[in-house]
């Protein structure tokens, strides 16, 4: 491993270093690091006295988020957009895509709601939501929607990077290529994959890709960004316009100088005032990933993941839920005990072990800072082997 982890425990989840808790549970909430902490509490002590606060304090703040985010996904920041949550971003889509009746977007089953009803509201204009039906362990169904790519109506395709219930990765290279063979949209809803694995979108040709920061860019609530490939950003019409989304606008001296003609890039699809405080929080720990280096993250969870995938595919008392191929999982594991799900959901709770409970399963999600020893732990709590 190229970066030290019990330093990063140490400086940057110091609660972990002490023991405090056994932290499985990013996949729901991420921990601000230390460094962010420092940051957002800077921020708003500032808040509190405006006048330290200028406004080139406050575009510089997602001037550097756009520049981050860019990093993160092999963009370039005129096609990154701040936003305050996944939703948002993938309306960005919904809404600006040239959708008209009759045609048809394709989805997963058991998609998260995020990434179903922005599509499911274009049915009032005729837009029908197509949505693959999964295996019988509720994974995507991929080659199916390989083949539904070419059924009449079909403009866009709008998926998960990796499905929050059960941790299937899509293949986004080959999805991209196929997309763009045949002139179809492709929108990924990526926070259940950036932070844990490596992404290109120019590698994977997406259009548009949506991502909060609350949970594996252990960012606050209330940020995240939109990518909009650079030739659409110049062409697609913002289904919601924000003051600063035309040109000239960031001159604060001219406000009444109005001029409707919007950015030909990303900033025309976001809405201020954002939470620059928060941003300040992303900015710091995004930087934080880049610094230990996104790859070396990659490996390092999937080292966690490899530990409870094999576990639990070895057990008869086990059901795993995730898949066993690498290639198709990132860092969600979802397994189902045999018997009462929920009292081994309990016994962990009441042992300090953060996890989920999701459609049936329990769900475990290591980051960067985790441990091999409380991956083990949790999974020998689970069956009541430690911890009682």
């Amino acid at each position: 491993m190229s970066y030290d982890i019990e330093a990063l425990r140490r400086n940057e989840f110091p609660w972990a270093a002490h023991g405090d808790a056994i932290y499985l549970n990013n996949a729901a909430t991420g921990p601000v690091p230390a460094r962010s902490h420092s940051r957002i509490t800077d921020f708003n002590e500032r808040r509190t006295k405006p006048y330290t606060i200028s406004d080139d304090d406050e575009l510089d703040t997602i001037r550097t988020t756009r520049a981050l985010a860019a990093r993160l996904i092999g963009a370039s920041p005129a096609e990154i957009a701040c936003m305050v949550n996944t939703t948002y971003g993938v309306n960005v889509a919904a809404r600006a895509l040239p959708l008209e009746s009759g045609d048809v977007v394709l989805s997963y089953g058991r998609e998260f709601p995020a990434n179903v009803y922005p599509w499911m509201a274009l049915g009032r204009r005729g837009v029908r939501l197509e949505q693959i039906p999964c295996d019988a362990e509720g994974r995507p169904d991929e080659e199916r929607l390989h083949r539904s790519l070419d059924m009449g109506g079909v403009k866009a395709v709008a998926v998960s990077w990796v499905q929050f219930s059960n941790g299937y990765r899509t293949d986004l290279a080959a999805l991209g290529r196929a997309c763009r063979e045949r002139g179809i949209y492709l929108v990924v809803d990526a926070i259940q994959g950036l932070g844990a694995l490596t992404l290109d979108v120019r590698e994977c040709e997406i259009d548009i890709l949506a991502c909060g920061g609350q949970k594996w860019l252990l960012s606050p609530w209330g940020t995240g960004f939109v990518y909009v490939r650079e030739e659409l950003a110049r062409r697609l019409e913002p289904g919601v316009v924000g003051w600063m989304a035309t040109r000239g606008s960031e001159d604060f001296s001219r406000l009444i100088d109005y001029d409707f003609t919007y950015y030909d890039d990303a900033r025309r699809f976001e809405v201020v005032t954002l939470p620059y405080q928060d941003f300040a929080g992303f900015n710091s720990s995004v930087g934080l990933l880049l610094e230990l280096g996104p790859k070396e993250v990659e490996r390092h969870v999937r080292e966690l993941v490899d530990i409870a995938v094999e576990w639990a595919a070895l057990r008869s008392d086990m059901r795993l839920i995730t898949p066993t191929d690498p290639s198709r999982r990132a860092g969600i594991v979802a397994i189902v005990p045999k018997g009462d799900v929920r009292a081994a959901s309990a016994r962990m709770t009441q042992a300090g072990i953060a996890h989920s409970l999701r459609e049936g399963a329990i769900r475990l999600a290591p980051h960067c800072y985790n441990t091999a020893e409380e991956v083990r732990t949790a999974l020998a709590v689970m069956v009541g082997e430690q911890g009682d």
